[in-house]
């Protein structure tokens, strides 16, 4: 019996629930006997079963579960009722097992067999789903089904569908469990999907297994019911087991257990695909009774389309077929018209809103071109927050059909996910399907440019703020009003006729701008690129050397003076005011005629008029445009903070031009013939503003005021540690370095604490000699946002003005400084004394023993000693309520046993920056301290010795007794460059999990290798994945410039090189998908 009882745990480990937790196979708990459920006229659409008031008459005496009893041992992988399932029947719910065919109407013949220990909660993503289709429908139509990436809007879209993705994440699991999983037969290396809606990873060749275990996605929308009396309303949760989660236990409070090892089968979790709540996987904490609790939807259910409200309807004459009346001719024939009218209309979708003042529905459309990568990356992040059937890819036909079908939704938001390009599609969109009122519109800014998304405070780009965030911005964001303009062309008929170039259009690429539509110098380089990369599309793949050939074409143009002779060829009038004399006399080669004050990737040239009284300040939503014009000399300042020439502010501009001219309007690229441009205002769009709010801040201190000054410490982390650790929030503040203290009104923003950061390091330059904090910081540095559960992320410049400083931080501030190199060593270097309070006779020994230069040897050393100094000055975290400059004053009666200003488990560090090129940059050496020293019980060759011979005891022994294990040999190799070398995946797991994180990306001296350079040249995907997950970099290169993915592109292992690839990406931008790994 215990032996049945583990093969159970072991089955329903790998399969996991939908509705419930539940066995690899067979009915649902949830499951319907009636082969057409539409009869019963229900009222909820649900992911899990209907309702058991019914439960505690289903069991027969002594079978009932021990729901709420206190087994704090037991995992929750399904009630076991004495070897039998249970089945939920209008009647109860009743015991059956696996594999009774299903009989007429429904029911199943009970076969008398010995009891085995089944799950009792079976996977059901749908089976409550208001007029669902019988089961025996849906199977059928299974079979022949593809495999689809998006979302169908066909007459045949399946419930609970998934939406699948190719996936490179680790491990080796499938959902679907051992029992039923085809490519464990197979044993070999089998391709796996992941479903972007509930997050489920399966082998493509067992996404058909998914039906055998009964377990579907998260539904998207009902059938339409003409039965019903009720409208349903609720949506219940759409459970799902979970082998790795973040959070906490919504039961307990207890956070979930983390394995490191990615071969566990355990389950440690069961959380629902929209609410996001989590339980532990087990009897005290997730009770059967929280499968019949409707869902919240969560954090973001203000923004979220219930499936209640999207409806599948039946075509026109569907219902006419199907009627039980004969003689309907004479009726067929008079409405012949009227019906193909109707079939004309039909969609297979509608939106049925039950309006509400608190919700504010969003509609997410994503431009996948933009951003490299990230635009199908964010698809796929937004399908998991909300409705998949309120994410559109823009792709797939443009932004018309989604808004038409949500044109009735009230208080709806749109959510443009790419750059200022698809802003003005969705607008222009809006305009001709004239919805009143007009959505506004939120811009997430993906790729280069995005004047716009700036002006709107969105931000630049989109760095790696986590959606669930970006969210929360959108339905917090003030709606404002963004002036939109007319551009009206007719042909210059006073123009002397040239001979045509082939090159020159008749009309301009867009007849509407929202941005800027400007003329000369800015739009013939624009030009150039863009032909250019119309005849060599493969040349131009990389941002880099785009922005190289941007700046090389505006040189070489800059040397001809294309554009030099501009005044000559046009006629300006602003509101019947002739400027044209003004544009000759001041020689200008460009004019710019904007509409928002960002221009050219964030330079604002307008500039601050306020000394001048015959302007105005810009304004996006006056009904006024600004007419600007540049000299090559204002162009060339424009990036440094300078302004162009201010012509004009007016409502109405006429210009005339007498000669082929570059043009460009929004980035839109052309060379017009002469003609006479009309440029006035169209209308005035809504969009949302990103706006300051204090979501980050925990209720309980919501509750308190705000205090009116804050005393915080200020902490610098290098790009280096930012990117290796920025998923471990611990690990990362060890590794920070105190920069000082600063005291800030307590409604600060961020832009006000930048000032008191800069001022604080200003004040610190007279004190270089004395602290490691008073090192200058690059212009480049940003803050880091330290309250997110999970991780750091950073916060755009730009958007500084919108964060108050409670809201990124608690207690400490984190700033990133992309230019600071970190390098360990046994002391400081000269001239730059430590920052841990010491005794002299440390301080002397630093001085001692610092590392010479790289062409003397090390002399020797008494390390023991050193060792025991380090260890007793370990550095630790000073209270807020103290400064630097308090500690450094009490520095001599702290000695060397009384640490301060460091963190616990750092090590003594120096800190420059890096002026050196490319050339002569060598591999980094963190740990080379270790390579000159030894301890007296072990030595170096015995560890060595044991990682050869794979004597992992051995290993373990020698770490007991203090051993070392970031060590290196001559020539710069750890113990783990020895263990992968070996292939020793149980040496290699003990190495990580018990040396210092520094040694993942420690490079050995010959060829400039870290570990994980070595293991992806040698194919050994296992532990690359140990590696990866322990934080090794993926972005470091070699001396041959090879980072790990190229040396498995060597090596020819191509799903290696993939999966490095993919990881690589996760640690440039938020790796939303940290919730699951199964």
């Amino acid at each position: 019996m215990e032996q049945e009882q583990e093969q159970g745990q072991e089955t329903g480990a790998g399969a996991g629930t939908g509705a419930a937790v539940g066995d690899g196979a067979g009915p649902s708990l949830a499951e319907h006997p009636d082969p057409d459920p539409r009869r019963d006229g229900e009222d909820t659409v649900t992911s899990a079963s209907s309702s058991n008031s019914d439960l505690p008459s289903a069991f027969p005496e002594g079978e009932r579960p021990a729901i709420g009893r206190r087994h704090s041992g037991k995992a929750f992988t399904g009630l076991r009722l004495f070897g039998r399932r249970l089945r939920l029947t209008p009647r109860g719910i009743i015991p059956c097992w696996v594999g009774v065919p299903r009989q007429r109407g429904g029911s199943r013949k009970i076969k008398h067999k010995a009891p085995v220990y089944k799950k009792a909660i079976a996977k059901s993503g749908l089976q409550h789903l208001v007029a669902q289709p019988s089961a025996s429908a849906v199977v059928k139509g299974d079979l022949d089904r593809e495999i689809r990436s998006t979302v169908d809007w066909t007459e045949s879209a399946l419930y609970g569908d998934h939406i699948w993705f190719e996936t490179n994440v680790s491990g080796d699991f499938c959902y679907v469990g051992e029992q039923h999983c085809i490519a464990k037969s197979l044993q070999k290396s089998v391709a796996r999907k992941k479903c972007a809606a509930c997050k489920i990873v399966v082998h493509t060749v067992c996404i058909e297994q998914l039906e055998k275990i009964n377990f579907r996605c998260k539904p998207s929308f009902r059938e339409s019911g003409s039965r019903n009396v009720r409208e349903p309303t609720i949506v219940r949760h759409h459970w799902v087991h979970r082998r790795r989660q973040d959070g906490k236990c919504k039961q307990c409070g207890k956070g979930f257990q983390q394995k490191f090892t990615f071969h566990s089968k355990e389950i440690v979790a069961i959380s629902c695909s929209w609410c996001k709540q989590a339980y532990h996987n087990k009897v005290t904490c997730f009770m059967l009774q929280q499968i019949e609790e409707s869902c919240s939807l969560g954090a973001h259910a203000a923004a979220i389309v219930p499936p209640t409200w999207v409806i599948r309807v039946r075509r026109p004459q569907t219902s006419l077929k199907s009627s039980k009346k004969k003689k309907r001719t004479s009726f067929k024939r008079k409405s012949s018209k009227k019906g193909a009218g109707e079939e004309a209309r039909w969609k297979p979708f509608i939106v049925k809103p039950v309006p509400s003042q608190l919700m504010k529905p969003l509609l997410v459309f994503v431009n996948p071109k933009s951003g490299g990568n990230q635009g199908a990356k964010i698809i796929q992040s937004f399908m998991w927050y909300l409705n998949p059937r309120q994410v559109f890819d823009l792709s797939q036909g443009g932004p018309k059909e989604g808004l038409e079908m949500y044109r009735k939704v009230h208080n709806l938001r749109i959510l443009a996910c790419g750059g200022d390009g698809t802003v003005g599609w969705i607008l222009s969109t809006l305009d001709q399907l004239q919805l009143n009122p007009q959505p506004a519109v939120a811009v997430l800014p993906l790729g280069t440019g995005n004047d716009l998304a700036r002006t709107l405070n969105w931000g630049g780009g989109y760095t790696d703020e986590p959606v669930s965030k970006i969210l929360s911005h959108v339905e917090d964001g003030n709606v404002v009003l963004l002036d939109r303009w007319n551009l009206i062309v007719e042909p210059n008929q006073e123009a002397s006729q040239e001979e045509k170039d082939e090159q020159q259009t008749d009309k301009l690429p867009l007849d509407i701008f929202n941005n800027y539509f400007s003329l000369g110098f800015d739009a013939h380089v624009t030009l150039e690129f863009h032909e250019s990369r119309e005849a060599n599309p493969e040349k131009f793949n990389s941002r880099f050397r785009n922005k190289m050939f941007y700046a090389g074409t505006a040189f070489s143009d800059f040397l001809m003076g294309s554009s030099k002779d501009l005044a000559k060829h046009i006629k300006v009038v602003c509101d019947g005011t002739d400027l044209t004399s003004k544009v000759q006399d001041l020689k200008l080669q460009c004019l710019v005629f904007l509409n928002i004050p960002r221009y050219c990737a964030g330079t604002m040239p307008w500039g601050n008029p306020s000394e001048h009284h015959d302007f105005e300040p810009q304004r996006h939503d006056d009904g006024c445009i600004e007419v600007i014009g540049f000299t090559m000399t204002s162009l060339a300042t424009l990036q440094v903070g300078g302004h162009g020439e201010r012509l004009n502010q007016c409502r109405e501009v006429t210009l005339t031009t007498y000669k082929p001219i570059p043009m460009q309007v929004d980035g839109e690229p052309c060379k017009l013939a002469p003609s006479v441009i009309r440029i006035s205002l169209r209308n005035q769009a809504n969009m949302v503003q990103k706006t300051k709010r204090r979501t980050s801040i925990p209720l309980l201190n919501d509750q308190q005021p705000v205090p009116d000054r804050l005393r915080i410490r200020v902490n610098r982390i290098s790009m280096h540690d930012y990117e290796a650790l920025h998923y471990d929030k611990e690990k990362l503040k060890e590794a920070s370095i105190p920069l000082g203290l600063i005291v800030v009104p307590g409604d600060s923003d961020l832009e006000t604490c930048r000032s008191h950061i800069e001022r604080l390091q200003e004040e610190g330059d007279g004190t270089k000699s004395k602290t490691l904090s008073s090192q200058k910081l690059s212009p480049k540095w940003c803050f880091l946002d330290s309250t997110t559960a999970d991780r750091f992320y950073r916060i755009d410049r730009a958007q500084e003005h919108l964060n108050y400083v409670t809201e990124i931080s608690q207690d400490e501030l984190f700033i990133l400084d992309p230019e600071l190199v970190v390098t360990e060593t046994v002391g400081t270097s000269p001239g730059m004394p430590d920052l841990v309070d010491s005794s002299g006779e440390l301080q002397s020994a630093a001085r001692q023993f610092s590392f010479p230069s790289s062409s003397s040897s090390p002399p020797p050393s008494p390390v023991p000693r050193i060792l025991e100094i380090q260890r007793a000055t370990q550095r630790k975290r000073i209270s807020s309520d103290s400064s630097v400059a308090e500690a450094l004053a009490h520095s001599d009666s702290l000695r060397s046993t009384k640490p301060a200003l460091s963190r616990k488990g750092a090590k003594i560090m120096s800190v420059h920056r890096s002026n050196t090129t490319a050339a002569d940059f060598k591999p980094t050496d963190r740990l080379e301290k270790t390579a000159l020293c030894d301890t007296d019980k072990v030595s170096t060759e015995a560890l060595i010795d044991c990682v050869k011979n794979k004597d992992h005891q051995r290993l373990r022994d020698l770490h007991k007794l203090g051993a070392d294990l970031s060590v290196q040999d001559s020539s710069g190799r750890t113990l783990l460059h020895h263990a992968v070398d070996v292939g020793s995946k149980e040496v290699v797991k003990y190495i990580i999990d018990n040396a210092p994180t520094d040694i993942l990306d420690v490079t050995e001296k010959e060829n400039g290798e870290t570990v994980l350079h070595k293991a992806a040249s040698l194919c050994q995907r296992t532990i690359c994945h140990y590696l990866v997950e322990a934080g090794a970099s993926l972005m470091k290169t070699d001396l041959q410039g090879d980072t790990p993915k190229n040396r498995a592109e060597k090596a020819k292992d191509q799903d290696l090189a993939a999966y490095l690839e993919n990881r690589q990406h996760y640690q440039m931008i938020q790796r939303e998908d940290q919730e699951t790994a199964v």
